[in-house]
């Protein structure tokens, strides 16, 4: 073959080669990106929160209290919930003491018995704009039972009055009157009292008796308080025990040894469990001058003015008295309901719903703050014989006023 047919291959083979050299590079599939999952948001509030109650050890409350906590925790993973226990007689002194060291619970429970002296004091946190809408199933009384000057000072849980236990297999039929008690007293049915301004009061309104005018002036002696106090002297005379001691009162009636005692809905788990079917509640009896009208009372909860935890603090207390939470506490702890949707067909809820719904309202003026020490001392002084009724409401009707600047 001739020299120039091997040039033209040689060309041939240098320009495959430089094409080969120039061609797009295989195509290689794309990755796919990896897809990182978001961190999912933490569930309901985090960090801690540290809440102080003075329910009895070992009561229907406590146990009500300590399951509503582990369902809290359930819900609220993320959110430490500290819970400590403190008697009656000594969780107010307490938190005062502490508060004022700037330390203290970030919320405690309690009745609103002294809500207007622990504003007064600063103990508390107004919550108007923390609750702002969220109170809208709560019953008027239950809200304005937290106020003080207008604002909300409190998360509202249920309503406390008293009214009258009584154990059928002793009394069949409860009285409904001030003189059907004294006649069942007389014919030596047991009813046995607890001494004291805050379990007796209701009776002074079924006696006609006022306590402040509008002006916050003590008038009790002017007129019905007297008649009031005579009716109780007469009772014990009668037979009836008054006891100051509140645990040495209920227990003959935890017992099964009692007919009749006054007291509240918060011991109402515990008697059902003492006495089951024998026991009753009706509210308590009426007077000469109308209706029996215990203090009405709104227990809630409530966040310290030194809480360092507040918004966890509302959390909680919301929680707390949730629709469900508020169900639990009514069937099991005996609390009167105050949010529309709780319901009870518990004959025993019923009357102490009664009873609250036509009791007199707490009231939380710094003028009837002054009435607990000079009327708990005229209860004593009239029932021991110190001081005849009329005396013993004169005495102490001045005290409260001096004690106001009347």
């Amino acid at each position: 073959m001739s020299k120039k047919f091997w040039s033209l291959v040689s060309l041939l083979l240098i320009a495959t080669m430089a094409l080969s050299a120039c061609a797009a590079p295989a195509t290689v599939a794309p990755k796919e990106p990896e897809v990182v999952q978001p961190t999912a948001a933490p569930a309901g509030p985090t960090g801690e929160v540290t809440l102080w109650h003075a329910y009895q050890t070992g009561s229907s409350e406590e146990a009500t209290l300590t399951e509503l906590i582990t369902n809290a925790k359930k819900e609220y993973p993320n959110l430490t919930i500290n819970v400590l226990q403190i008697p009656f007689s000594d969780i107010f002194n307490k938190l005062q003491t502490e508060i004022a060291a700037g330390g203290g619970p970030d919320l405690w429970v309690s009745p609103n018995d002294d809500l207007g002296n622990w504003v007064r004091a600063g103990l508390l946190l107004p919550l108007d704009d923390k609750l702002a809408g969220k109170l809208d199933k709560v019953s008027g009384p239950g809200v304005d039972g937290m106020k003080v000057d207008g604002k909300i000072y409190g998360v509202p849980e249920s309503a406390k009055a008293v009214a009258l236990y009584y154990n059928k297999s002793l009394l069949p039929t409860p009285p409904t009157t001030t003189d059907e008690v004294m006649a069942l007293v007389k014919e030596g049915k047991s009813l046995v009292n607890v001494q004291g301004a805050y379990h007796l009061f209701g009776w002074s309104m079924a006696f006609g008796g006022s306590l402040l005018d509008a002006d916050g002036k003590c008038v009790a002696d002017q007129g019905g308080w007297v008649d009031f106090m005579q009716y109780l002297v007469d009772l014990k005379a009668a037979g009836a025990v008054f006891e100051p001691d509140y645990g040495k009162a209920e227990t003959p009636f935890r017992q099964g040894q009692t007919a009749m005692f006054v007291n509240g809905p918060w011991a109402l788990g515990d008697y059902k469990k003492d006495l089951g079917d024998n026991l009753g509640v009706v509210p308590m009896p009426a007077g000469p001058k109308g209706p029996a009208g215990p203090l009405n009372g709104i227990d809630g909860f409530y966040v310290t003015s030194t809480s360092k935890n507040v918004d966890n603090a509302v959390a909680l207390a919301l929680f707390l008295v949730s629709q469900a939470s508020s169900q639990i506490y009514t069937d099991k702890a005996g609390h009167v309901p105050i949010r529309s949707d709780v319901t009870s067909a518990d004959p025993l809820i019923s009357a102490f719903a009664l009873a609250s719904a036509t009791g007199f309202p707490r009231p939380q003026s710094k003028e009837f703050a002054n009435y607990w020490t000079p009327f708990g001392d005229m209860f004593t002084k009239v029932l021991e014989g110190a001081l005849s009724p009329a005396d013993g409401v004169k005495e102490a009707c001045a005290a409260m006023n001096t004690a106001n600047g009347k």
